[in-house]
């Protein structure tokens, strides 16, 4: 199989789909790796190692999209690179779609064959290949937060910890998934106020034993979410269907409640977001006031620590792709019913059912469709 990676496009995206290790197992499995130049530079991944790996060096994305079978990025492609997609592709990154009808439908018009990392399923349920992104937005969320507490960017000029004599900064995290409870660790180190609403009574039993008295756990009812918002300092939005739109469980009604200056980090924003006032920000430009509250809402937000990220991302998406790249992508995901699970798009129709609900899209089991 020829498979291929290119540089980001989304601003201030570092990673890179492809490491040199990656590319050398590949080559070790008798496969052809192209890489755009210098897609990995900025992770520390210079042409010359991908070269030492067996990878051939290119000098465009169009090149690359050209000669691979399969393709393998990090996020979803930009209305740019629509047209490199080609009918039997495949296509393997993080996709996000339900928020996304546009690059969805080019998906299908095109025939590709689209894998979504954050679809993707084990053996128990979980997200292997979202959890370390997930677990590197739960803490980067904190630091963030803080950051834009501060009063030069229009924050409350709160200090989380507080200092002797002083109180403390409370922190209300919504949603206990892997991004809440990696949220929950660093604002509990940041000796914060720290409450966490989730649905999942199971799923509070587990986080109060983890974390016992230094995080309040609430059911996450209309009345507990206004009376945290109304106490919260910094709200953490970390909220998620799998494949499917967030419900938008801070309304804008509920900003008039808060604290003026108070912040809120929505994490789920690649998904369209927790908080109905919240839309996508940059690196560049990432904060916005709204009713006094500030919204941070950047898309990309493990693109800041993009080596950190890389090698997280890698470690969990691998074995995947190099399952489709040596028995081939119908033997793979019949294989492999997790993998199976990440796909959002084949034979011009969309396979996931969360999506398809997102978009008014008819939903098809791919099962009927694999021969």
């Amino acid at each position: 199989m020829t498979i291929g990676t290119t540089r980001e496009l989304k601003n201030h995206e570092y990673r890179v789909g492809i490491t040199p290790d990656n590319a050398a197992a590949f080559v070790a499995d008798g496969h052809t790796v192209y890489v755009e130049t210098n897609a990995g530079d900025a992770v520390g991944f210079t042409d010359e190692m991908y070269r030492e790996a067996g990878a051939i060096i290119l000098d465009t994305p169009t090149e690359v999209f050209e000669k691979s079978d399969m393709i393998i990025k990090v996020k979803e492609p930009e209305p740019c690179e629509y047209g490199y997609l080609r009918e039997g592709q495949i296509l393997f990154t993080y996709l996000h779609l339900a928020p996304n009808p546009g690059l969805t439908e080019t998906l299908i018009k095109r025939g590709v064959k689209a894998v979504a990392y954050e679809t993707i399923t084990d053996d128990e349920g979980n997200l292997p290949c979202l959890r370390p992104m997930s677990q590197i937005a739960g803490r980067l969320s904190i630091q963030e937060g803080a950051k834009y507490l501060e009063k030069s960017f229009g924050g409350r000029g709160i200090l989380l910890g507080g200092v002797p004599g002083v109180e403390r900064g409370k922190i209300v995290i919504i949603g206990g998934g892997v991004a809440g409870t990696y949220a929950a660790k660093a604002a509990v180190g940041s000796d914060a106020q720290v409450t966490l609403l989730d649905v999942n009574m199971n799923r509070l039993s587990y986080l109060e034993d983890v974390f016992g008295a230094s995080v309040t756990t609430l059911y996450s009812t209309e009345a507990n979410i206004r009376k945290s918002l109304k106490e919260a300092d910094l709200v953490i939005g970390s909220v998620l269907i799998p494949g499917g739109a967030t419900p938008k469980l801070v309304r804008k009604e509920h900003l008039k409640i808060m604290k003026k200056g108070a912040v809120i980090v929505d994490i789920a924003i690649d998904q369209g977001g927790c908080c109905e006032t919240s839309h996508v920000t940059t690196h560049d430009n990432p904060v916005f006031i709204e009713d006094g509250v500030v919204h941070y809402c950047v898309g990309n937000m493990p693109g800041a620590v993009p080596y950190t990220s890389t090698m997280a991302l890698s470690n969990a998406t691998f074995k995947y792709a190099r399952l489709m790249a040596n028995m081939g992508f119908e033997a793979a995901i019949k294989k492999d019913k997790g993998l199976l699970n990440g796909v959002n798009v084949y034979k011009n129709k969309c396979t996931n059912k969360n999506v398809a609900m997102a978009l008014d899209l008819e939903y098809v089991d791919i099962a009927t469709l694999i021969k």
